[in-house]
């Protein structure tokens, strides 16, 4: 008997080109998201490990550096915020992937410019709903164990109060303070919609597009200036998907009384697949119906803090 199969082309080269430099085919990688060879062990409150979070990505400026974060979703596209953009055009935007340290040598370290901005038509600067951006890259980048796309949240997806998630970015260790040199990580539990839209009642509204992540009333792991548009995840099995995306908090950045708020991802999967074409993302279900964050699970303290602009005296943006 004879066995065919169905090999497409741009594979087939792929996998030959391999073979003859002796590397594993990098479309082999493309196909699967959320894996971190590299991250074998989770703490909270402390300096990452290099390559832990390989999707990560520094947002910089010539002129101005770091200023948000990011999370490659595919070989051409880095998922962002909204807000990171309103004063940024794409040919100054450099975006920088396996990096560690802001500071030292980063011998894994590749980096892209921007081809194109596309901010969700939905954004709103004054409630920060639909705080999501993508950033295309000018040429596509090379998959290793530390430059990988994360997971998204499919729409449907449930991350109930209590889910353990992670939280990583280079911004203000904090308020007032100086920006991390090494890229931070940090454990926190997602906090109920209930809970959230009460805590922000007085100052904004908490919408559908958005999720809630932190410890109300114990400081201490929170996001700061540098922190927007990084990933918010939490693992399911061996994959790690992004439920979220560091948007805006209280003033001060490290106030206890507030959890952190991020764009919802499974909200925006439509959007994203229709802006992205070809080669989408791997979006990935995920349900956890949690328990009431109220309860205030006694985790690790962290300075990791989210980046946040003004936006009134008592709220503001990650950037």
């Amino acid at each position: 008997k004879k066995i065919i199969f169905a090999v497409h082309a741009e594979c087939l080269f792929c996998v030959c080109e391999a073979l003859y430099e002796g590397k594993l085919p990098s479309c082999f990688l493309s196909s699967v998201c959320g894996r971190a060879p590299l991250n074998n062990k989770i703490v909270g409150g402390v300096d990452a490990k290099a390559g832990a979070w390989p999707w990560q990505v520094s947002i910089q400026t010539p002129s101005f550096g770091h200023f948000c974060g990011g999370s490659l979703i595919n070989k051409d596209w880095v998922l962002s915020a909204a807000h990171c953009f309103t004063d940024v055009i794409a040919s100054n935007i450099v975006m920088y992937f396996g990096r560690h340290s802001q500071l030292g040598l980063n011998p894994n370290e590749t980096y892209r410019t921007a081809s194109r901005i596309i901010v969700h038509p939905k954004y709103n600067l004054i409630k920060f709903d639909s705080d999501i951006a993508l950033v295309q890259l000018s040429s596509s980048v090379t998959f290793s164990d530390y430059i990988r796309p994360v997971c998204l949240a499919a729409a449907g997806s449930v991350f109930g109060g209590g889910t353990e998630s992670w939280i990583t970015g280079w911004g203000l260790l904090k308020s007032e303070g100086e920006p991390a040199n090494i890229l931070q990580e940090v454990q926190v539990p997602v906090v109920s919609d209930n809970d959230c839209y009460n805590a922000f009642a007085a100052l904004t509204t908490i919408t559908s597009n958005m999720i809630c992540a932190g410890l109300i009333n114990v400081g201490g792991k929170h996001s700061c200036q540098g922190d927007s548009g990084g990933p918010v995840v939490s693992r399911n099995s061996s994959l790690w998907i992004q439920s979220g995306i560091v948007s805006f908090g209280a003033s001060p950045c490290d106030n206890p009384k507030y959890p952190s708020v991020f764009a919802r991802v499974s909200q925006f999967q439509d959007w994203i697949t229709s802006n992205i074409g070809s080669n989408p993302p791997g979006f990935v279900e995920y349900h956890n119906n949690g328990f009431r964050s109220s309860l205030n699970l006694l985790l690790f303290s962290t300075s990791l803090t989210f980046s946040v602009i003004p936006f009134t005296f008592s709220l503001y943006l990650s950037s």
